[in-house]
């Protein structure tokens, strides 16, 4: 079962976001969130909201109990549209300034845990018998 969480137009560059994305891809959704909130990079908190939004959601919408089954199975970082300013710069010319936005993307899925049947195995070889031999005089 897959659970996804999106999240649009977050104004830090995706290049930055994907850094923070890499440190969690394939990890634990428990042990993502917890490296998220002692991470120091800018897109480790909203990151973090996201992760905990979509956890959320495995508990409530797909009634998913169990957070420990939950892992990062996807998680995509795109380019959001640009915001596009001027700053003016020497001999009256202007220089374009580009504030980049991302969209994330993220789908957990869950483990089913299997639990384990032991079986008894009974051994097709007979064990050696030992006979004592009586000396009599």
């Amino acid at each position: 079962m897959e659970i996804t969480a999106k999240l649009s137009y977050l104004r830090i560059a995706p290049r930055k976001v994907r850094l923070v994305a890499d440190m969690i891809r394939n990890k634990k959704a428990i042990e993502a969130s917890n490296s998220l909130a002692f991470s120091l990079k800018s897109g480790a908190e909203p990151m973090k909201k996201l992760l905990d939004g979509a956890m959320s959601n495995a508990k409530n919408n797909h009634k998913i109990e169990d957070e420990n089954s939950l892992f990062i199975s996807k998680i995509t970082v795109d380019e959001g549209p640009m915001l596009k300013r001027w700053r003016a710069r020497a001999r009256g010319r202007a220089m374009q300034i580009q504030k980049k936005t991302s969209h994330i993307k993220i789908i957990l899925t869950a483990k089913e845990v299997k639990k384990e049947v032991k079986k008894e195995v009974k051994s097709k070889k007979a064990k050696p018998v030992i006979k004592k031999k009586v000396v009599q005089k």
